[in-house]
């Protein structure tokens, strides 16, 4: 493959609803998409994402499959799986909010560090002390790997098995300062399943012959170590520079800043994804759409969204949750919602919901910067609401900062991004994020 010979690099998100893929070339651009819908009734969930898999290579056209030179996958965080010594599924997967640690909450709290991220009953090491029954001294005799969602359909495109990302391994106890796992960790018998953790985004083997042959791709194309979808969701975000935040915008309000400096603070569900030499510090309160949709259809808010007037504040003072409790930047799990009094005008109440809204995002952005987060310089917004110019204006007004869509919306297009600097170069040689050759 020559210097002027078109190259790309391919990214596959596998999400909750369905699984995307995004093809672009050394400028950003993109040159490809693909997109399929999970079938709802689906049992064997293992066998739907790999047949999904098949489809969307298949669905890339050939001329980019021809010269895809890196492939990047993420999947949805602590949704895993346990696999034998040939990468056969040996257990239904758990997804990511399979709360299954709750029945081996008590177990955990005598092996992980009180507060610790693995504490959740949706982590992925809770899922793996349930499928011990409990007892990390006994993991099931037939499993040889625990792998995560994009762990596992990266093994299918490079056949080898136990390796993982340290975004995907953050859940799983995975220590992202000191980039091993932890003392309290490996001491465990159970800690024979765990996965070699590798930097998301560098080259770990080229894909298989067969799957070069199958789908017509170069036998030099690498895969790479992938990352969850909402890490790669920013990554698409165009946010690169410490201080630089994204909000998304879905059924609840979540954000994420970039940052110099680590913050974890368990009692607001704060914790810290490495990124390269910087972090990114998340919280994520309870308002958000599920708040708007009890009282507006989309048709609604998009018409009554012409008739807000961002210059002149309602001063309703709204904390709007859609039934009690919140955790940030309030820890209050009895905190009700304020939502009176209730003006006669429909767009005036829309106005106030979003008021404190973006009264709670400036809070919990300032709640991140008092822990030790980077200062605020920059929003990114995905999501709804995105593109809604008065709301933007609302929030900006909050802030204090510059607010603007995200460049890209779609996980897949991070993904991308992370496969990007594994393009070989015009030596031939595949070079990893780092600038290392990778022979």
């Amino acid at each position: 493959m020559t210097s002027a010979s078109p190259i790309y690099a391919l990214g596959i998100d596998f999400g909750t609803s369905g699984a995307r893929a995004i093809a672009i070339d050394t400028q950003q651009h993109i040159q490809a998409t693909a997109k399929i819908s999970f079938a709802a009734s689906a049992s064997a969930l293992a066998q739907q994402w790999q047949e999904t898999l098949w489809a969307l290579l298949a669905d890339i056209p050939l001329p980019i499959r021809q010269r895809l030179g890196a492939i990047a996958l993420n999947g949805t965080s602590a949704t895993v799986l346990l696999c034998d010594a040939q990468g056969r599924v040996i257990r239904e997967p758990l997804l990511y909010n399979a709360a299954q640690g709750q029945a081996v909450g008590s177990a955990m709290a005598q092996i992980a560090p009180a507060n610790h991220v693995v504490q959740s009953a949706t982590s992925s090491l809770s899922k793996l002390l349930w499928w011990c029954q409990g007892n990390p001294q006994q993991p099931p005799a037939e499993a040889q790997y625990l792998l995560h969602q994009a762990d596992w359909l990266s093994f299918l495109l490079h056949g080898r098995l136990g390796v993982s990302d340290y975004h995907n391994a953050l859940k799983l106890g995975y220590d992202v300062a000191a980039l091993a796992y932890p003392n309290w960790l490996t001491s465990l018998p159970l800690a024979t399943l765990l996965p070699d953790v590798r930097a998301p985004g560098s080259p770990i083997a080229p894909v298989l012959p067969a799957i070069a042959q199958r789908f017509k791709l170069p036998v030099a194309c690498r895969v790479c170590a992938g990352t969850t979808d909402s890490i790669a969701a920013f990554l698409a975000s165009g946010a690169q520079q410490p201080g630089t935040a994204v909000t998304s915008i879905g059924s609840t309000l979540v954000l994420k800043l970039l940052s110099q400096r680590r913050v974890e603070a368990s009692q607001y569900g704060i914790y810290s994804h490495r990124l390269g030499d910087r972090w990114l510090v998340g919280g994520a309160s309870n308002t958000g759409g599920a708040v708007l949709a009890q009282f507006f259809s989309e048709s609604q808010l998009a018409q009554l969204s012409q008739s807000l007037q961002p210059d002149r504040p309602t001063h309703l003072n709204y904390y709007p949750l859609p039934q009690p409790g919140e955790r940030f930047p309030i820890n209050d799990p009895q905190l009700p919602p304020r939502l009176t009094p209730r003006p006669p005008e429909a767009a005036v109440f829309l106005q106030g919901l979003l008021e404190g809204m973006a009264t709670i995002e400036a809070q919990g952005y300032a709640r991140l910067v008092s822990l030790g987060a980077s200062s605020l310089k920059q929003v990114y917004t995905a999501g709804g609401g995105a593109h809604n110019q008065a709301w933007t204006a609302i929030r900006a007004r909050q802030l204090q900062v510059p607010v603007a869509p995200s460049v890209q919306t779609e996980a897949a297009y991070g993904s991308a991004l992370l496969a990007l600097p594994n393009l070989p170069t015009s030596d031939g040689v595949s070079r990893g994020s780092d600038g290392s050759a990778d022979t």
